[in-house]
C-alpha cells in the first residue's frame, strides 16, 4: 500500500472522530479534524500524481472517502439543525447515483476517475462544511448569508457534476 492510499485510509479513519466531536458540539475539534481530513484529499491526489502512485484502489477509494466524509458532516448538520434536509437528500442522491455507476463500471472492469466537475463539487462541499463549522464560533466574521450562499453553490455544483457524470458515462448502462 503506497503513501497516497494510506492517506486516503487515514481520511476514512478520521470520520468517526470528526462525528464524535461534531455531535458533541466540540466545534473547534470537529473543525480541526475536518480540515486535516480534507487536506489528506488534496495531499493523496498530489502525491499519487507526482510520484506516479495512481492505483485502481485509489481511483475507487479516494472519491468514496470524500463521500463518506462529506455525507457524515451533512447528516450531522441536519441533526444539529444547521442545514436543511432537502439539501442533504440532493447531495446524497447524487452520490448514490455516481456510486451505482462506478459499481456497474467496476463489474465490467472499468475504473472511472473523478471529473473536474466532481472535484469542484467536492471542494465546494468541503468549504461549505468548514464555513458552517466556523459559523459556530463567537469570533467568526462569517455571516449567515455566507453559509446560505455556500450551501447553494455546493448544491448546484453537486447537481451539475452528477449530470455531467451520467452524460459522460451513459454507455456503462448499455
Amino acid at each position: 500500500m503506497n503513501i497516497a492510499n494510506k492517506l486516503t485510509l487515514l481520511r476514512v479513519l478520521l470520520i468517526p472522530i470528526f462525528i464524535y466531536f461534531l455531535l458533541n458540539q466540540m466545534m473547534l475539534f470537529a473543525l480541526i479534524i475536518f480540515v486535516v481530513a480534507s487536506f489528506t484529499d488534496f495531499l493523496d491526489g498530489y502525491l499519487a500524481r507526482k510520484l506516479n502512485l495512481i492505483t485502481n484502489f485509489g481511483k475507487f477509494m479516494d472519491p468514496l472517502a470524500d463521500k463518506l466524509l462529506i455525507t457524515s458532516a451533512l447528516i450531522c448538520f441536519v441533526e444539529l439543525g444547521k442545514i436543511s434536509s432537502w439539501v442533504v437528500i440532493v447531495i446524497i442522491s447524487r452520490e448514490f447515483i455516481v456510486s451505482i455507476f462506478r459499481a456497474v463500471a467496476a463489474s465490467e472492469g472499468i475504473v472511472i476517475a473523478a471529473s473536474w466537475w466532481g472535484k469542484f463539487k467536492t471542494i465546494s462541499q468541503m468549504i461549505m462544511v468548514i464555513v458552517i463549522l466556523m459559523h459556530n464560533f463567537p469570533f467568526s466574521m462569517l455571516s449567515f448569508p455566507m453559509d446560505t450562499i455556500l450551501i447553494w453553490i455546493a448544491t448546484i455544483l453537486t447537481i451539475i457534476s452528477g449530470y455531467d457524470y451520467i452524460v459522460k458515462n451513459k454507455q456503462i448502462l448499455k
